[in-house]
C-alpha cells in the first residue's frame, strides 16, 4: 500500500522463523529505518500469542458454562404462531369493520357486536396467554401491564357487551373494537418478526408510536361503555349478590363498575408509562444519535 509520504511493502516468509536481520548484508542500508511502533521482539510475539490463546480458552470456558436452552427454537416457534394467529384475527376484524364502515356508513356502528363478536371472543380468550407467557419465562415483558390490559378488555367484552343485550347495539361497541384492532394490527406483527430476529424500521416506529393517540382513545371508549352499562346493571341487578341475615345487603355490580371507571384511567396510566419507557429504549433520542 502507499500514500503521499511512504510505501508499505509486506514480505511473506517461506518459513515461519525469526530473522536476525532484514537484508543479507550485515550493514544496514542508509535508506532503511525501523518503525519502532511496529517493532516486535521474539519474546514479545510469544507473549502476544500466549495472551490470545488464553483469551480464546477463557471464551470457550465461558460459553460452555452458559446453558443453552434445548427448547429455544420450540418457544420461538410457539410465540411466532401465537402472534401470527392474533395478527390474522385482529386484521380480519379491522378490515371487515373498515369495509362495512365505507359501505354502510354510520349504520355499521349498531351491528358491530353481531358481526364481529365471535372473532373478538376468540382473540381475547387467546390473549390470556399473554399473562401466562411472562410467568413461564417465555417473554421478558412485565406481567402487570399484561394483566391490566387482558383482564380489562375481557371485562368489557364478556361482562359489559356479552352479557347485556341492551349494550350490543350501541355505537360504543364499534369504537372499542375498532381501536383495539387498530392497535393490535401493528403490535402482533412486530412481535412475530422479533421471534425470527427480523426488524422493519417503519413497523417498529408504528408499534411504539401508534399507541400515543389510540391508548387514551381506547381508555375513553371503554370508560363510556362502562358508564352506559351502569344504569342497566342497576335496573336488572345482574351479577348482584344478596347476603343473608343478619348482613341483609347486596353486593351490586353497578357499584363496582362506578369504582372501575376510575380504575380504567389508573390502569391506562400504568400501561402508558410502560409503553413510554419502551419507546425511549427503542426509538428515543439516544437511539437517534447513534445513526
Amino acid at each position: 500500500s502507499s500514500d503521499l509520504r511512504q510505501i508499505t511493502i509486506t514480505v511473506k516468509k517461506d518459513d515461519s522463523v525469526w530473522w536476525s536481520r532484514l537484508t543479507k548484508q550485515e550493514k544496514r542500508p542508509v535508506f532503511l529505518a525501523p518503525d519502532f511502533d511496529r517493532w516486535l521482539e521474539e519474546s514479545d510475539a510469544e507473549m502476544e500469542l500466549k495472551a490470545k490463546e488464553e483469551e480464546r480458552i477463557n471464551k470457550v470456558r465461558v460459553e460452555s458454562r452458559l446453558r443453552k436452552d434445548p427448547f429455544a427454537n420450540l418457544k420461538k416457534g410457539y410465540l411466532f404462531m401465537y402472534n401470527l394467529v392474533q395478527f390474522l384475527g385482529f386484521s380480519w376484524i379491522f378490515v371487515n369493520m373498515t369495509v362495512r364502515l365505507l359501505i354502510f356508513g354510520k349504520d355499521s356502528f349498531y351491528d358491530t357486536f353481531n358481526t364481529m363478536a365471535d372473532m373478538m371472543y376468540f382473540c381475547q380468550i387467546l390473549a390470556v396467554l399473554e399473562i401466562i407467557n411472562p410467568l413461564l419465562g417465555f417473554v421478558k415483558t412485565g406481567v402487570l401491564p399484561a394483566v391490566i390490559q387482558v383482564c380489562g378488555r375481557n371485562l368489557i367484552l364478556f361482562v359489559i357487551f356479552g352479557s347485556l343485550e341492551e349494550m350490543q347495539n350501541r355505537a360504543v361497541v364499534f369504537f372499542v373494537f375498532y381501536i383495539w384492532s387498530s392497535i393490535e394490527i401493528f403490535r402482533y406483527p412486530f412481535y412475530m418478526l422479533s421471534c425470527i430476529d427480523t426488524e422493519w424500521k417503519l413497523l417498529t416506529w408504528l408499534r411504539y408510536s401508534i399507541w400515543i393517540p389510540l391508548y387514551p382513545l381506547g381508555g375513553l371508549a371503554e370508560a363510556v361503555a362502562v358508564i352506559q352499562s351502569i344504569p342497566v346493571f342497576s335496573k336488572n341487578e345482574k351479577f348482584s349478590i344478596s347476603l343473608p341475615h343478619p348482613l341483609n345487603f347486596s353486593i351490586r355490580l353497578s357499584i363496582f363498575l362506578q369504582i372501575y371507571v376510575v380504575m380504567i384511567f389508573f390502569g391506562l396510566f400504568i400501561n402508558i408509562r410502560h409503553l413510554y419507557k419502551q419507546r425511549r429504549r427503542r426509538i428515543g433520542p439516544g437511539k437517534r444519535k447513534m445513526h
